[in-house]
């Protein structure tokens, strides 16, 4: 139930706002569901795959004038693809208590940069 609620809540925000993953998957997994760092990141990142797909049928097919750009959302994917393949060779190195100090390092700078500079 936890966990389908948390799911609900990533993919509300990111389909009204574009954010989701390790902006609220991530957190709210080690939070509320008392999920470890790393697994939090692994789950995230596949538990984003299927909401990417109906995003991709809604905002692309699913209306008059596509809302993506396919030739870059492929370049982005290509990125992707690799950032999370090195990112994640690396993570596992990480310890928990590190990883999570990083997360929410990353987690307020965003934050702060958005009240400061949006």
């Amino acid at each position: 139930m936890v966990l389908g609620t948390i799911g609900f809540a990533a993919g509300l925000l990111s389909g009204l706002l574009g954010v989701g993953g390790g902006f609220i998957l991530v957190p709210l997994q080690v939070v509320f569901a008392r999920i470890g760092q790393h697994q939090a990141h692994g789950t995230s990142l596949v538990g984003i795959i299927p909401g990417s797909l109906v995003a991709l049928l809604i905002y692309y097919f699913g209306s008059r004038q596509p809302q993506a750009d396919l030739a870059f959302a492929g370049l982005l994917v290509a990125g992707s693809v690799f950032g999370a393949y090195v990112g994640a060779r690396f993570m596992s190195r990480i310890p928990e208590r590190a990883l999570k100090y990083a997360m929410t390092f990353v987690l307020l700078g965003l934050g702060l940069k958005e009240l400061l500079a949006p």
